[in-house]
């Protein structure tokens, strides 16, 4: 897949200009809300700052970052999809958000397929497998075998029951056949230290957690789970390469639009947001967050939340997952 796919504004707008401009400057001077559904600063909210600083003055709009934390990112999702279908209010979401929510809470309060429409795939951050470097082991296939060897003796760290780096390693464990007990911490920076400290074994976590530690010589990268090699660890085998054919675990980051937004709307939405995310000023920051951006269509993002809600049902299921 080309991580830098290149659309042009003319080409996707092409014949449409006539039907966007009006239906966007209805309400001239109208606010557009981009709600974040977790705290200021962390990687969600820092990709919706980057995306929204350029949007605005694209779309000739102020764009307002609202963060709406709680219940794993529900209240704000939940919100969006309540809101008004004019454009003027999206949604910065994840995998979490928008695939693995739906197997975690019984009862969620939106669809993520049928309360939103896709506007875009903004990035994908792979995830890092990484031990102490003091510790023996280092490869995955000798992470596995001592794992195998002392079945319940050896831990992994996440950022709580349910994240990212949770489902990630359970996904690890359910292709690979083996068993590592859950240690869940209050985010990833406390589980990253005690994994620095040697309370836990390992942790399989978002790259720019751990991108200092591997290259400042504390901790040791064993794999990484996106279908190719990252740029900035070349060294490091992907999963797929260690044994396990097809396996893909990154995060993911699209921008979705409450169900029922006007088609025009989400054509001009995609393409100013993918022309942001072509700028060098954006490449940089998502680089800063370990994030290769991903600009395509909505049709792409639409693909993508589909197939993931499967896929990480079962991994849930079968690691009997449970929210905080």
């Amino acid at each position: 897949m080309n991580e830098f796919v290149s659309l042009r504004r003319a080409v996707v707008l092409g014949g449409l200009t006539s039907m966007v401009w009006p239906a966007i400057q209805a309400e001239p001077g109208k606010t557009l809300r981009l709600i974040v559904p977790f705290p200021p600063g962390g990687s969600t909210d820092i990709l919706a700052r980057a995306i929204g600083a350029r949007l605005g003055p694209a779309l000739g709009q102020t764009v307002v970052i609202d963060n709406k934390p709680g219940a794993g990112g529900s209240m704000g999702a939940a919100e969006a999809a309540r809101a008004e279908p004019d454009g003027n209010t999206l949604l910065m979401a994840h995998i979490g958000v928008l695939a693995v929510n739906p197997a975690l809470y019984p009862k969620l309060p939106y669809d993520p397929l049928k309360s939103f429409v896709p506007v875009a795939w903004v990035a994908r951050v792979p995830n890092v497998l990484v031990v102490n470097a003091t510790s023996p082991i280092k490869s995955l296939a000798d992470l596995i075998a001592q794992a195998r060897a002392q079945p319940g003796r050896m831990s992994y760290s996440s950022g709580g029951n349910g994240s990212a780096a949770h489902i990630s390693f359970e996904y690890l464990k359910l292709k690979a056949n083996f068993f590592m007990l859950h240690i869940p911490y209050r985010g990833t920076a406390p589980s990253v230290t005690d994994l620095l400290g040697g309370q836990v074994d390992a942790t399989f976590t978002g790259a720019p957690a751990v991108l200092p530690h591997v290259r400042n010589g504390r901790l040791r990268a064993l794999a990484v789970s996106s279908p190719q090699r990252l740029p900035t660890l070349p060294e490091v085998p992907t999963v797929a390469e260690s044994g396990f054919p097809g396996f893909d675990a990154d995060q993911w980051y699209g921008i979705v639009a409450p169900a029922g937004t006007p088609a025009p709307l989400v054509a001009r939405l995609n393409a100013e947001i993918n022309q942001a995310l072509q700028t060098p000023a954006v490449a940089q920051q998502l680089a800063a967050e370990g994030a290769i951006p991903m600009p395509g269509s909505p049709k792409a993002v639409g693909d993508l939340i589909a197939r993931e809600i499967p896929r990480w049902a079962q991994v849930v299921k079968a690691g009997n997952v449970k929210p905080d």
